[in-house]
């Protein structure tokens, strides 16, 4: 959680002065400590800091994403729900202008490729669209959830769940192209770190691959993708029986005139 060594000195300072403790508390101050992740507990205390793992099951409507930070990486989780209303964006998670714009490309490219994804733009009009990145007191900015925003909304808009073990990284244009980031290998240790298996990364970015420590290469599959057409077919279930995107319950009154209307 910073980006050099300087916390984690004191900390092994810290661990250093609690051993030389129980050691001269000790009967005749010859007891030997070995730190191991067992016994790190008792005498630093609870972990301060957590990170987040990689979900267990695939879900509709949530996509983990890879963002770039002062102290490395870490994984991005989006969500988006589809509920009644009147056509409206909805954008939450303390997002940066630069990200509401590339939900907003997101959300154009996936209504351009309706006919494909089997979509009805009329019925689409009839609903409001959510999306939220959670962590909601962290501000969040920049065009590298781009293609994550775009298979959250896919995935919410067809039913068809988000693979749980796959991370991407890219931003996507109008066209549904996905352009060069930056921060891959720290990023690439954060989906390594979270139990992510493959991760989606740019064309483009295929020459950065060499810079991730070896370890992580070789735990993680990157899939470099030039389309967002690639990227929803890598990572999108196709499910024989995908969620309705919208359930919403009728009104008592509405439910009574539509069944005498069809009487």
């Amino acid at each position: 959680q910073e980006a050099g060594v300087r916390q984690l000195e004191r900390e092994i300072a810290r661990l250093c002065r609690c051993a030389a403790i129980e050691i001269a508390e000790s009967e005749g101050g010859k007891k030997t400590i070995r730190v191991t992740p067992k016994n790190l507990t008792d005498l630093m205390g609870k972990p301060r800091y957590f990170y987040d793992m990689a979900d267990k099951e695939d879900q509709v409507g949530v996509a983990t994403g890879l963002a770039w930070t002062w102290a490395g990486g870490d994984t991005l989780m989006i969500e988006v729900n589809v509920m009644p209303g009147t056509g409206k964006l909805i954008l939450t998670g303390q997002l940066g202008d630069v990200m509401k714009e590339s939900a907003q490309a997101a959300l154009t490219y996936i209504m351009s490729r309706s006919a494909t994804l089997k979509l009805d733009p009329g019925k689409t009009k009839e609903r409001d669209i959510h999306i939220h990145v959670p962590a909601g007191a962290i501000p969040k900015d920049g065009p590298s959830a781009g293609i994550t925003l775009a298979t959250a909304l896919a995935s919410a808009l067809t039913g068809y769940p988000v693979r749980h073990d796959l991370a991407m990284t890219g931003e996507v244009t109008l066209r549904g192209r996905v352009l060069a980031i930056g921060g891959l290998k720290e990023k690439a240790v954060a989906a390594h770190r979270a139990g992510i298996r493959t991760v989606l990364i740019p064309k483009d970015n295929e020459r950065d691959i060499e810079d991730i420590p070896e370890t992580v290469r070789q735990a993680l599959e990157f899939i470099p993708v030039a389309h967002m057409d690639e990227v929803l077919d890598r990572a999108l279930v196709r499910i024989d029986s995908p969620e309705p995107p919208c359930q919403c319950d009728e009104p008592e009154e509405e439910k009574s005139e539509k069944e005498a209307a069809g009487a």
